[in-house]
């Protein structure tokens, strides 16, 4: 099997490939290069550099291609209705940078609260000047976070246990945990005084009505999507103080090589504070990424795993059917699963999973069966007949 890393991976996550007897290619194509070339291959891993187009994932579906894993949270960049619609698995590997964009946001909260960065620049120009970067403490206010997913609730714990915030939190899927006071958008909007943004997608989620709905000395942190803001309805909000400042890591317009330039009218103002993209740039982030990726693009490649999908249900709980488990022991020979599959077939019983493990060295086996109709006597008592089957059970 073949694997192409088209935006690379920390060396430990190739050392799994390898000990998994999977090549590895670390070459970078560019589109048309995938196009052509991608069907070789059984996987392909990106991060966000690379755009895993419909053409990308139909060539692909018509040679080896399996499954794309993205080393890293959001998949905006993979076409994931294409990938589902040609029978490709999609994965990320949304635990390995959790701890390092919470604490990037918390230290942008910092940063715009006490002025960090004017002060740095300033005494770097070789002015001292302290009076008018008087800033304000964080411990004992309250923090909004809008969207409460993985890294959402780790802000939480990091501000409340490290600050002694308060923390509101509002998600379009609610989740209740000893760090966040789940509430209502407008109420986490009208009460934080520094409201963050963790929900991925790209939608805005605050926009000129939002930023109305804060108070006049909050603060607005973005380190989830660019898109996720209105940045006219920012800037007019900030220039007018309407609200106190912003820091934002993300844009919806972003440069694409090192070293082009960033175009922002945010540029213009002095009440907010800008960084490059690098929630997740950190040297542990970027080795958890790249393992727990390795892993489950392994685990599926290998052993037909399906943890981490985002676009098939991690299990069968997941896809909320009603199912029958039957039990079946039986001699671990060639035939047995097609003389099952066979009569199952012929009395219309869809088979949902088949999971089946040796017991021991006894040269038998225990398989179960997850079917979507339930087996009727009848049924049970023609696979106890079939050679090699000990015993049936419901």
């Amino acid at each position: 099997m073949k694997v192409l890393l088209n935006d690379g991976l920390a060396k430990e996550a190739i050392i799994l490939f390898e000990e998994a007897g999977i090549d590895v290619d670390t070459e970078k194509r560019d589109v048309n290069q995938l196009i052509s070339e991608i069907g070789e291959y059984d996987a392909l891993i990106v991060r966000g550099a690379t755009k895993v187009t419909k053409r990308i994932i139909e060539s692909g579906a018509k040679g080896k291609l399996k499954i794309v894993g993205r080393a890293g949270v959001g998949c905006d960049n993979i076409d994931v209705l294409a990938a589902s619609k040609n029978g490709i698995v999609v994965k990320y590997a949304p635990f390995g940078n959790t701890n390092a964009v919470a604490e990037f946001t918390l230290g942008l909260i910092l940063s715009i609260s006490r002025n960090i960065p004017q002060a740095h620049l300033l005494l770097k120009s070789g002015t001292w000047k302290k009076a008018n970067l008087r800033g304000t403490e964080l411990s004992y206010k309250t923090l909004g976070i809008l969207g409460c997913g993985k890294i959402g609730n780790r802000v939480g714990e990091l501000a409340r246990r490290g600050f002694d915030m308060e923390v509101l939190g509002y998600d379009i899927c609610p989740c209740f945990g000893p760090n966040i006071k789940m509430i209502t958008k407008e109420e986490v909007l009208s009460k934080a005084d520094y409201v963050t943004i963790h929900t991925g997608g790209t939608r805005v989620i605050v926009g000129e009505k939002e930023l109305n709905l804060m108070k006049p000395s909050a603060y607005l942190i973005n380190t989830s999507r660019g898109n996720n803001v209105d940045t006219k309805a920012l800037y007019l909000a900030l220039k007018e103080k309407r609200i106190a400042g912003a820091a934002l890591d993300v844009f919806a317009e972003e440069p694409k090589t090192e070293g082009a330039n960033f175009e922002s009218r945010l540029r213009d103002l002095n009440n907010v504070i800008l960084s490059s993209h690098l929630g997740a740039s950190t040297i542990e982030a970027q080795k958890k990424t790249s393992m727990e990726i390795a892993r489950v693009i392994i685990g599926y490649l290998l052993g037909g795993d399906f943890a981490n999908s985002i676009n098939v249900g991690e299990s069968i709980e997941l896809e909320e059917q009603t199912v029958y488990p039957l039990f079946i022991h039986h001699r671990d020979v060639p035939g047995v699963f097609a003389n099952i599959d066979k009569l199952l077939a012929d009395n219309e019983i869809n088979i949902r999973a088949n999971y089946s493990r040796q017991i021991e060295k006894t040269g038998y086996a225990l398989s179960v069966y997850i079917l979507q109709r339930k087996v009727s006597e009848n049924i049970i008592n023609k696979l106890n007949k079939i050679a090699n089957i000990c015993n049936v059970k419901t």
